[in-house]
């Protein structure tokens, strides 16, 4: 008969290192809780501000209220946009609506739109590498009226209809790995040799390296066990 996999109250459990929220994520929480501090509630957030239950019903508790559209929020209220950061339709929206705006954008998501408006202010086309419907993407996508493209796999890749002169770039959505992307990036570097590629100090470790850490750790114990929510990107992987 197999042993039971559970741990025991005798079995030594060890942390992944690192682990827990990235950076952009706890300064997200931080600007939350701060505004509920200072202006009380109710405080409305546009997408869950961490896909994490226990952190979501914590902040409801207090009087934080989630929401998908900015319609949704009352005029003149406080709005507190998460970590994903959101696209330029939402702030105009908010702005006919007279909210007063708080942005917990992840800077590195910034950075990501920032580079995306200059590239096609510049006349390239980017590619972004990411899932459709993730609010990151959404959000990234939506800094520019046109001249960016999805990419979510190699048959993406494969359809793309560009010749290699054309000035192209890519980004890519920054909850995902360098090992997730490592695939897309080789085969849109292969098929346009001079696509420009985001600099290095732009792109976001926190998930290669919390993903590194299970994977050092996974072969010197019995079960890993994964604390996170069932709707995280992250978790899953």
């Amino acid at each position: 008969m197999q042993s039971n996999p559970l741990p025991s109250e005798t079995d030594e459990i060890l942390l992944a290192q690192p682990r827990g929220f990235c950076a952009g994520v706890d300064r997200a929480i931080n600007i939350v809780n701060e505004a509920l501090t200072r202006f009380g509630a109710p405080i409305y957030v546009r997408h869950e501000i961490v896909h994490n239950k226990y952190v979501v019903d914590e902040l409801r508790a207090k009087g934080a209220i989630f929401v998908d559209e900015i319609e949704e929020i009352p005029r003149g209220a406080i709005v507190i946009y998460s970590a994903h950061g959101v696209s330029q339709q939402v702030r105009q929206d908010a702005a006919e609506r007279g909210l007063q705006v708080y942005d917990a954008t992840c800077p590195l998501v910034t950075k990501v739109h920032v580079e995306v408006v200059k590239l096609c202010k510049d006349g390239f086309t980017v590619f972004m590498i990411g899932h459709a419907g993730h609010p990151e993407v959404e959000g990234t996508m939506g800094q520019v009226d046109s001249g960016i493209v999805l990419i979510e796999n190699l048959t993406d890749v494969e359809k793309l209809n560009f010749s290699a002169d054309e000035r192209l770039a890519f980004v890519t959505q920054t909850t995902l790995s360098v090992d997730e992307t490592k695939e897309i990036v080789n085969a849109l570097t292969k098929k346009f040799p001079k696509i420009i590629q985001p600099k290095k100090q732009d792109i976001c470790y926190a998930t290669q390296n919390r993903q590194d850490a299970v994977k050092f750790m996974a072969p010197q114990v019995q079960l890993v066990i994964v604390v996170g929510s069932q709707a995280s990107s992250n978790s899953n992987r």
